[in-house]
């Protein structure tokens, strides 16, 4: 469930019709926020998934879109707040939706030692949600949490942190409790 917990209010951007970039694809955190940010604008905005934040910071300067939504726990925000041409524009605090750990849902028995990948910044969860008796060798990473579930879809890796709705819709299903985070997030404009 995600609960809206507060804003600073939405910065106008400087030009143009609005649009909303963030991390896609669908299915990740940062769609969910976006599509919250979506509902502060009278005509609720398109929203432009890319496959990274950068991609999403690139469309901003070239004014594709005109916000952008990053989650604070994101590992590399630091360039966002740092940049000359951009300007933080809202913070809001939203929870996520569902996290757990998922496999396909017409897979056989896993190995002790599953492959497991999830998108770096939430890897902490892995560690509190694999079930035992599974042992985990290592993490690989994608670019979100639902490249994540589509990765473990395609047969690349046994088990995915990822959401729910990249559960739903990669046809995975969740061997670990699910749990929310409660997030920051900002959201940054042009100057």
């Amino acid at each position: 469930m995600t609960v809206e917990l507060g804003w600073i209010d939405v910065r106008p951007a400087s030009a143009g019709p609005p649009a909303i970039g963030t991390l896609g694809p669908e299915g990740t955190s940062s769609e969910q926020a976006a599509r919250l940010l979506r509902t502060r604008f009278p005509d609720g905005p398109p929203i432009v998934l890319r496959t990274t934040y950068e991609q999403a910071l690139e469309d901003l300067k070239a004014g594709t879109v005109s916000h952008v939504v990053v989650a604070n726990a994101y590992r590399d925000i630091h360039h966002f707040y740092m940049a000359d041409d951009i300007a933080l524009a809202s913070v809001f605090v939203m929870d996520t939706p569902l996290y757990g750990i998922a496999r396909r849902a017409d897979g056989g028995p896993l190995p002790d030692r599953p492959r497991v990948v999830t998108h770096p910044s939430p890897r902490p969860l892995v560690d509190q949600l694999l079930p035992a008796p599974y042992q985990l060798p290592e993490v690989a990473t994608a670019d979100s949490t639902s490249q994540a579930a589509q990765a473990v879809a395609e047969r690349r890796y046994d088990l995915a942190l990822t959401t729910e709705p990249a559960a739903t819709r990669h046809g995975l299903r969740f061997i670990s409790r699910l749990r929310p985070i409660r997030m920051v997030w900002s959201v940054f404009v042009r100057t």
